[in-house]
């Protein structure tokens, strides 16, 4: 081989790659320190764990009940491959300099260790091959998710001739050596790949000179593409090799109902710092790296229930349209050209220019041309890079963080923003200023009366915590049981089990007010903070961190649980669903009348995505005689459609799109030919029961909590649907 030539390939392409890794490094230094990063206690290690299984073990691609199964196993097959080979690389790169090189006899043919890693290697060569079969096949066939590219084409196309290139050395190699030594060609078991090739260009019957020079061909391709890959990583999706490890490494280890909290909201607003996030300075590291890291598979988009029913909203091409205006305001944040003068910049964040050519990127597939902008300037995201319909359109459901497989966060970025638009800018839909106004007034959003709050108890003799102090359980009844009328059923069913099972437990009544949830996923984070300080307050006064809190609504199971705790309120919450199994397992609660029909459960996205509570309310279901349980086929559980209320969109009227998400979710749970749809959310049976309505199915479909289920198997009265 030739030193000379590997060394220019080597001082070439890695001094390359080191100035544009420092480029996008200096733009991750440029991130605000992220709230939920910690290495305390012991979480260094429940990170490395956490990196293992989900980055290393491809935790979200080995799924076999995944509707993504073909490329999630040819997408390990290329990562596992890539460290496989990677060993390779290096030895070739060393054999440049000593063509025999082979660890010192380490990994010598006929070692232990060298025919082990040999037969991996060729075995990874070929399985590298087939998964890029699998991505060319996808990609003819245009699946949507996907964005179709010319670079992703370069890029299989180098991968598949790296490994090509790899079989011809070792084939050609073997020929020379056979020849060198006078032994005849003879099958070698650990090196199956290069003896196939071998054999084929042995029956060629090639010159010395000719298997010298494809000898060469093959050791140069592998050797030199390994380099350029490497160079066209931080310009392409695959940066994703480089980052994806730090990425699963630094994402969040809090509950994912826990949006980072604003410390010092007051003293920022005074010092009129951000609260939110306005431009792409205001991301925290880990929000940049995210950019870095989306590999553009779509997965998002394909289980968003804004983007599945035609809204602007596209997870994906919000990650890209940050990312690319993060790319292009590199000059403004740095100074100089940012690009070909990198390093001369003196530093720190340049003054952001407004206004300017807005320049449009690459189109997306579904969406409106107009939908996101890129811009060469450090400027107001929206409505300059997004649009703010793409904003308002999502319902904080997580299924596209639950899809991703590289740890990649959207609620956090998208309330983020929202917050910079209500708080700074009072830029918010007019839907917003009615249940804004009521949870200020009235503790609700309905802004109605809050001394109305207990009256949907009346005639049920349910006690005060006035009235018992002592309490063992605190039922938090939540604004939508107290005052819509059809979750007022709910609230009375909830109340009618926890006398039959003789719990003792008691209301706040009049003294509960709105968990805030609403307000802090809508933007309105000083809102929230209010009325979730005034709630620990009153928990607090009455005890409740010495209660169990038993609430039948799961978003404020989630702000109780998970939230709370930042402002000085730990309590121990568990939704109905869990706490009416309890009562079932103990035999407080027997379920003896038949309530005959074939149910569908529908999982709320708070309650399940969120909190990981997915069993118990099929388990109280699965208790009342009569019942057949049927799932909705693909989306049920983790996968499960969003209804359409979350993030606020409970208030807001859907105004664009092709369908509603609340009838796109009925008709799901029509499909399993169900009589009954059975929830566990005041927001989805709102949702639901309208997507029946709309579908003139009222007097053919029932849609009932599981509580009021459970009533009428313990014969304590039948609701109405």
């Amino acid at each position: 081989m030739d030193p000379v030539a590997m060394t220019l390939l080597l001082v070439l392409t890695l001094s390359a790659f080191a100035w544009t890794a420092a480029r996008r490094l200096r733009q991750l230094g440029a991130g605000s320190a992220h709230a939920n990063f910690t290495l305390a206690g012991g979480a260094w290690f429940e990170r490395l764990v956490d990196t293992i299984d989900y980055a290393v073990l491809q935790r979200k691609m080995r799924n076999l009940n995944s509707r993504y199964v073909a490329a999630g196993l040819a997408h390990i097959a290329i990562f596992w491959g890539f460290g496989v080979l990677g060993l390779n690389s290096v030895l070739l790169w060393i054999r440049g300099y000593d063509p025999y090189f082979d660890f010192w006899g380490l990994l010598a043919a006929d070692a232990p260790v060298g025919a082990l890693y040999a037969v991996t290697k060729d075995l990874f060569i070929f399985l590298v091959l087939a998964g890029v079969a699998v991505f060319v096949y996808l990609r003819m066939k245009h699946t949507q998710r996907m964005t179709l590219s010319t670079e992703a084409n370069v890029i299989l196309g180098i991968i598949a001739t790296m490994m090509v290139a790899d079989l011809l050395y070792n084939g050609a190699w073997m020929l020379l050596e056979a020849g060198r030594t006078g032994r005849a060609l003879h099958f070698v078991p650990q090196e199956f790949g290069g003896w196939l090739v071998a054999v084929a260009l042995d029956a060629a019957s090639p010159s010395t000179t000719a298997l010298t020079v494809l000898a060469h061909v093959g050791f140069w391709t592998h050797a030199s593409l390994v380099l350029i890959f490497l160079n066209i990583l931080p310009f392409s999706k695959h940066f994703h090799i480089i980052t994806v490890l730090p990425n699963v490494y630094a994402r969040d280890h809090v509950p994912p109902g826990r949006l980072p909290n604003v410390v010092d909201l007051e003293g920022k607003v005074e010092r009129e710092e951000p609260i939110g996030i306005a431009k792409v300075t205001d991301l925290s590291w880990k929000h940049i790296l995210d950019l870095y890291t989306c590999t553009e598979c779509g997965r998002c988009s394909d289980n968003c229930p804004a983007y599945t029913t035609g809204k602007k909203l596209s997870p994906k091409h919000l990650t890209l349209a940050l990312r690319d205006h993060l790319y292009a305001s590199e000059k403004s944040m740095f100074g100089g050209d940012g690009f070909t003068e990198f390093g001369g910049a003196s530093g720190g964040h340049g003054e952001a220019t407004e206004g300017g050519e807005r320049e449009q990127i690459h189109t997306k597939p579904g969406l409106p041309p107009d939908a996101y902008f890129v811009a060469d300037h450090v400027v107001e995201l929206v409505p300059n890079v997004l649009d703010p319909d793409v904003l308002w359109a999502c319902t904080t459901c997580r299924a596209c963080e639950e899809q991703c497989p590289v740890a990649i966060s959207y609620v956090d970025k998208i309330v983020g923003i929202r917050r910079d638009l209500v708080m700074a800018k009072a830029d918010f839909p007019p839907d917003l200023q009615r249940p804004f106004m009521g949870m200020e007034t009235n503790g609700n959003p309905w802004n109605l009366s809050s001394m109305d709050r207990a009256k949907w108890s009346d005639g049920l003799d349910v006690p005060t915590i006035e009235d018992k102090p002592d309490a063992e359980v605190l039922y938090w009844v939540g604004c939508a049981a107290s005052y819509d009328d059809r979750a007022k059923k709910v609230a009375r069913a909830v109340a009618k089990l926890l006398q039959a099972a003789g719990v003792d437990f008691a209301i706040l009544g009049t003294r509960e007010s709105c968990t805030g949830d609403p307000a802090r996923r809508a933007g309105n984070e000083y809102l929230f903070q209010m009325l979730a300080q005034q709630n620990v307050e009153t928990l607090n006064e009455v005890g409740a961190d010495k209660k169990k809190i038993v609430t039948a609504c799961p978003h404020c199971f989630n702000s109780l649980l998970n939230e709370y705790p930042d402002f000085g309120g730990k309590y121990d919450v568990v939704h109905h669903s869990s706490f009416l199994q309890g009562l079932l397992v103990a035999g407080k609660l027997k379920p003896t009348e038949r309530v005959e029909g074939r149910v569908a459960y529908h999982d709320s996205c708070y309650l399940g995505r969120y909190n990981q509570v997915y069993d118990s309310p099929r388990a109280v279901l699965e208790a009342i005689p009569g019942v057949e349980l049927v799932e909705v086929d693909i989306w049920n559980k983790e996968k499960g459609l969003c209804c359409g209320a979350g993030g606020a969109q409970m208030w807001m009227e859907e105004r664009e799109g092709k369908e509603r998400v609340n009838h796109k979710r009925t008709l799901q749970l029509l499909d399993t030919g169900a009589k009954t749809i059975a929830s566990g959310c005041p927001f989805c049976m709102t949702m639901l029961s309208d997507g029946i309505k709309g579908e003139e199915k009222e007097g053919d479909i029932a849609q009932l909590d599981i509580a009021e289920m459970l009533v009428r198997a313990v014969g304590l009265d039948a609701p109405a649907a």
